[in-house]
């Protein structure tokens, strides 16, 4: 389901909806809007806390029907959790977990003051974006696949209005343009691999470029990147009857002599691990292996959608890594686009045999301004970081900077690795110029190692989201990170 925003400006006790949503922290503290509401419907969510029905606890939810005095059908109160300790993140959850209630309810829209609730260090222009993401993300529904379960049975939540002045309406474009873009992640990374395969995301990425003025797309076929010397990129693809794409999405929405920043995205519809076969249980989750291209595109989405005044370029290069008897080997030494060779001791390191090529073409061909690289690389980084923040590599501290501030700001954090080159030793090879792996230590740092070989001269940075972007489990799902930091690393360049 795809939300629809607005601003409200009314009194919670007055406001014409089918409920309206408040907040109460632990201790039985009513916030504003709370207070209001209890004061119009003589006492009645004080009764609820005292009795021990509304607690308080972060992310809990109660909803009182038609309380007299109201004006709204229902209120939806929201736990809060402690004041003391009420921080952004906190501000996240709350909005996620009152968007889950609202579209368990018969109704269609709803008024939330939430995005009233005082956010230590973030105004409102923050609270109004945040808080309509964070919806945005609990009401997605992927159904490309699925039958619509009990169809026409009741009203579905379609709308939400938040209690905010006119200095949150650019808060609020942003969300909406951002949402797209998360959205178009998430959809493209929960499709089975059957579907999205690389002409897919090709096809994908030429309509959006169609819709839109200021967009080009250019696609590369096999054929064509054959010709052009993608020798290591073309190796990964070989084993599957789906043919590799190099897809590149170009925004100009800068000035025309100026040079583009650049995002690259690992696009590898499915990995089996080629000839290094992977373990059978939980291999369904490798269709999002294209979840760094998935990311990159929908941060480009955004900034389209946004209208940023910056010229941008989208480079995906897309494969599927498949056992056949036309595979590449471990032991097969490959010839870059760069030039430089690379030693294969595993076939389930593909990623980067994909990316560097694709780095290589992005810098010689568009001179960027930065390039950034979003990718499934390691699990090494799941192990480091977990699934909550990405793993970010850069030889630049500034550009590094700027990225952890983004992810800060979008609540899409990372962490910076170091990517001293005293792990690049880990790459030595006796026969080529390296290999694709440096053993068991520091894997997520020796895969950055190897992608940094190809970057001379830039000004770029990896981040390795293989932690961060899908939840693990037979429900998991797409989390369309990290367009939400790209997008506000992208709003930051232009504010600059």
């Amino acid at each position: 389901m795809t939300l629809q925003f607005s601003l409200a400006s009314a009194h919670p006790e007055t406001v014409e909806t089918p409920c309206v949503v408040v907040g109460v922290y632990e201790n039985g503290l009513l916030t504003s809007a709370a207070a209001r509401i209890d004061s119009a419907a003589d006492g009645a969510i004080k009764r609820q806390v005292e009795s021990g029905d509304i607690n308080g606890k972060a992310g809990s939810t109660t909803v009182l029907f038609a309380p007299a005095g109201v004006t709204a059908q229902r209120v939806l109160v929201v736990g809060l959790g402690s004041q003391k300790t009420f921080d952004a993140a906190r501000f996240q959850k709350v909005n996620i977990e009152a968007a889950r209630a609202l579209g368990g309810l018969p109704l269609e829209s709803a008024v939330s003051w939430l995005a009233d609730i005082d956010v230590p260090g973030r105004d409102a222009s923050w609270r109004v974006r945040t808080a309509a993401l964070a919806s945005d993300y609990a009401a997605y529904r992927y159904t490309a696949t699925v039958k619509p379960r009990n169809p026409g049975k009741q009203p579905q939540f379609a709308s939400l209005a938040f209690a905010a002045g006119a200095e949150a309406q650019t808060g609020l474009d942003q969300a909406v343009a951002i949402a797209e873009g998360v959205r178009f992640a998430r959809e493209l990374a929960n499709l089975p691999p059957n579907i999205c395969n690389p002409v897919y995301i090709a096809e994908q990425a030429k309509a959006f470029a169609d819709a839109h003025d200021k967009v080009g797309c250019l696609v590369l076929d096999e054929v064509e990147m054959e010709k052009l010397g993608f020798g290591s990129l073309l190796a990964v693809g070989r084993g599957s009857a789906n043919k590799p794409r190099l897809i590149a999405l170009e925004y100009r929405g800068g000035a025309e002599d100026e040079k583009p920043y650049a995002f690259v995205g690992k696009g590898v519809t499915f990995d089996a691990g080629g000839i290094s076969l992977k373990p059978g249980p939980g291999m369904d989750e490798m269709k999002f292996d294209m979840g760094g291209a998935a990311g990159v595109l929908g941060g480009f989405v955004s900034a389209v959608k946004m209208g940023l005044p910056l010229n941008l370029v989208c480079v995906v290069p897309s494969v599927e890594n498949m056992p056949d008897g036309d595979s590449y080997r471990p032991g097969d030494v490959l010839t870059s686009l760069s030039g430089q060779t690379i030693e294969v001791l595993n076939t389930d390191a593909e990623g980067r045999l994909i990316l560097c090529d694709a780095l290589t073409w992005t810098a010689q061909t568009f001179q960027p301004r930065a390039i950034i690289d979003a990718a499934t690389l390691t699990g090494a980084c799941v192990i480091a970081l977990g699934k909550h923040a990405s793993g970010l590599m850069s030889k630049h501290d500034d550009l590094a900077a700027e990225l952890l501030a983004a992810g800060e700001a979008a609540l899409d954090r990372a962490w910076r690795l170091p990517l001293w080159d005293d792990y690049q030793v880990q790459l030595d090879s006796t026969f080529a110029d390296f290999a694709n792996i440096g053993g068991k230590s520091a894997g997520a740092i020796t895969a950055g190692c190897f992608l940094s070989r190809f970057t001379d001269g830039q000004r770029w940075a990896h981040l390795d989201i293989a932690g961060t972007a899908w939840d693990e489990g037979r429900k998991g799902m797409a989390t369309g990170r990290p367009v939400a930091l790209l997008a506000q690393w992208l709003i930051d360049r232009t504010e600059k």
